[in-house]
């Protein structure tokens, strides 16, 4: 049976992002139910898997990470509003057998993401 993981890089400091704040959303029918609520750990990762075993199921998801929470406690001199605050994507999930990793790339100013293994 298929997981999904997710893992946060801080690229302004080149360092693993601890303690960002992510929520898993399952998107259905124009409505969005809450899944997990976790935080990244030392090294950027949640300690288990965001979904697994019967949860793991085919469909529409929204991760979302708390990137501003993070930055506004890295110390880094920001301008409010910040530019990025809360980083959202939106991905589906096909194959009930595979292994989704979600991870994520951030700066104050930008983010990128993809599927990774």
């Amino acid at each position: 049976m298929g997981y999904l993981t997710t893992h946060v890089l801080d690229t302004t400091h080149g360092t693993p992002a601890s303690q960002v704040s992510v929520t898993l959303y399952r998107l259905e029918n124009g409505k969005k139910t809450p899944l997990v609520h976790t935080l990244t750990n030392q090294d950027g990762r949640c300690d288990q898997a965001l979904l697994q075993d019967d949860n793991f199921k085919q469909g529409c998801y929204q991760l979302e990470f708390a990137i501003g929470d993070y930055f506004r406690a890295s110390g880094l001199p920001l301008e409010e509003p910040l530019f990025l605050d809360e980083v959202v994507i939106r991905f589906g999930i096909s194959d009930e057998s595979s292994h989704y990793h979600v991870p994520v790339l951030v700066s104050p100013y930008g983010y990128s993401t993809y599927r990774g293994s």
